[in-house]
């Protein structure tokens, strides 16, 4: 009886095996789904690696893997407990060098910086997307963390996961920023209620909310502009 081998890298046609192509053109030249595989390294028996990286992306897309669990990401069909770990890994150590130089850290001033730096990332989705900036003590953006994708009109929010990525990065003050798919941002009484527990949650830890800022197509509300909080 003979095993079923996993298909290699090296398996693939030299069209497709992504290390060459990193080290022929560099790594800008790849796209997602290629930069993917390389962590992944092997695909299946009947799943080259460049397939099974595409339809991760098609599952979860690129924001959706930031946030997802090893264990939970272990789950797919190809992808064992060792692969989900280093996809992980790798997601997070980009997210950490994203904002590595504190010289090119945004400053929050005001709401409308917030709703600005997050617009272009947030207005189009199809999910609701709940994130936080995570402030240092003058307002500089350490980190974009992701922490929650909903569906199509709703997110779970825990406050350990959110308080959890504060400690992390030492953050001294949290902006709380999440989408509505539908376009229009307007607040629901769900999300005045869920900021008002996350703000108690943050005065217990000593880690300030200052604001909850939610994104539309092109517009946004802000709960310290509408004195919620």
């Amino acid at each position: 009886m003979t095993m079923d081998k996993p298909l290699m890298m090296k398996e693939l046609p030299a069209t497709e095996r992504p290390r060459e192509k990193m080290l022929d053109k560099g790594a800008a030249a790849l796209s997602n789904a290629e930069l993917l595989a390389i962590l992944l390294r092997t695909g299946t028996k009947n799943l080259p690696v460049l397939r099974l990286a595409e339809q991760l992306l098609v599952k979860y897309d690129l924001t959706g893997l930031g946030c997802i669990s090893p264990l939970e990401l272990s789950k797919t069909a190809g992808i064992g407990l060792v692969k989900a770990v280093t996809v992980v890994a790798g997601i997070e150590l980009g997210r950490r060098l994203s904002y590595k130089e504190p010289g090119e850290r945004p400053v929050i001033k005001s709401p409308k910086d917030a709703a600005g730096l997050m617009m272009g990332e947030l207005r189009y989705q199809t999910k609701e997307h709940f994130m936080a900036l995570l402030l240092s003590t003058k307002n500089h953006v350490i980190a974009r963390a992701i922490i929650s994708v909903g569906s199509l009109n709703a997110s779970i929010v825990h406050p350990r996961e959110l308080f959890r990525e504060a400690i992390i990065y030492s953050a001294a003050a949290i902006i709380l920023v999440h989408n509505h798919p539908s376009g229009d941002p307007a607040p629901s009484q769900e999300d005045i209620t869920l900021t008002k527990q996350l703000v108690e949650a943050g005065n217990l830890l000593n880690i300030s909310v200052l604001d909850h800022v939610i994104i539309g197509d092109g517009k946004y509300v802000s709960f310290k502009e509408k004195g919620i909080i």
